[in-house]
């Protein structure tokens, strides 16, 4: 039987929320379990002076993490979905998506006010070259200022550089206590397309490790793990990374699983989506709405690069 499990998570604040809210679930299901953490230095959070798109995209918040995992130096390892590129490597499996936490963006500013309110030639910060785009395709007059960093210091930074907000996700902002509606616009998922699997956390294990699937598996919700296979399926199919503003929503209803898909451009704003429903393999549909942008003109927008 497993006594003890190590965690392997980033140094951020909200990264060890996360983890110790991976950590407390397991330890309440499993008495006499003792859980650690261990922080772990990737790229991504040593280099701050620019954008992910420069330094070589959203893998570089995970790739330490999985060698630690390869190496035996952890048991488990807790990543943002929206971090992890692509599909786990070879000898690792994701055995675990917990059920989702708000997927939504919102506009932080001083006041709550929503895109539509901000004053003409309004400076929005974020790093993220879908946020860019989307914020570029609703109001074309706004200027955008990269920003990195935590919730902490995006915020800090804000006010110190006065600009007139900053697009986070509603997940962190939740998790990290900082979530406030009278601050705070959240934009439907529609308006704002999210990111691919923003909002989820996933558990990664090694892929022979059936003790600690065993443990870990628990935490698993089939719902969120449908949609965002669907959506992962999506951006795979388009091979899309953090060099190019893709995004998708996915939901389930009564007549089955629907997907929001979209594909931007940070110089002109344009933005083309497609929706599709099904009820067939999650993959597929994601599949079949990158299939559909495709045929609108994506791919232009996809060489493009932004950068």
């Amino acid at each position: 039987m497993v006594k003890k499990l190590i965690i392997g998570s980033r140094g951020s604040r909200l990264a060890l929320i996360q983890a110790e809210w991976v950590k407390h679930r397991l330890e309440e299901a499993n008495p006499g379990l003792r859980v650690e953490i261990k922080i772990i230095k990737t790229k991504g959070d040593i280099i701050l002076d620019r954008t992910l798109d420069k330094v070589g995209g959203k893998g570089l918040f995970v790739k330490e993490i999985q060698n630690a995992l390869f190496d035996g130096s952890i048991d488990l390892a807790v990543h943002s979905m929206k971090d992890v590129p692509g599909k786990s490597p070879e000898g690792l499996r994701m055995v675990a998506i917990p059920e989702r936490e708000d997927p939504r963006d919102v506009l932080v500013t001083e006041d709550g006010k929503s895109w539509k309110d901000l004053p003409e030639g309004a400076v929005i910060g974020t790093s993220s070259v879908r946020r860019q785009a989307q914020i570029k395709t609703l109001r074309p007059d706004c200027q955008v200022k990269p920003i990195r960093g935590n919730i902490e210091t995006r915020i800090r930074k804000m006010k110190e550089q006065k600009m007139d907000g900053i697009i986070l996700a509603a997940a962190g902002l939740i998790r990290s206590g900082y979530y406030d509606e009278s601050r705070h616009f959240a934009f439907s998922e529609e308006v704002f397309i999210p990111a691919v699997g923003q909002g989820a956390l996933g558990c990664e294990i090694r892929q022979k490790d059936t003790a600690t699937a065993k443990i870990v598996g628990i935490l698993d919700d089939p719902a969120t793990r449908r949609i965002i296979e669907a959506e992962r399926g999506f951006l795979n199919y388009l091979e899309g990374d953090c060099h190019v503003p893709v995004g998708a929503y996915g939901s389930i209803t009564e007549n089955g699983m629907v997907l929001t898909g979209m594909v931007a451009c940070v110089q002109t704003g344009k933005r083309l989506t497609a929706r599709m429903w099904g009820k067939d393999e999650a993959e597929k549909l994601g599949i079949q709405v990158a299939k559909e942008l495709l045929q609108q003109g994506a791919g232009e927008l996809l060489a493009a690069k932004n950068i």
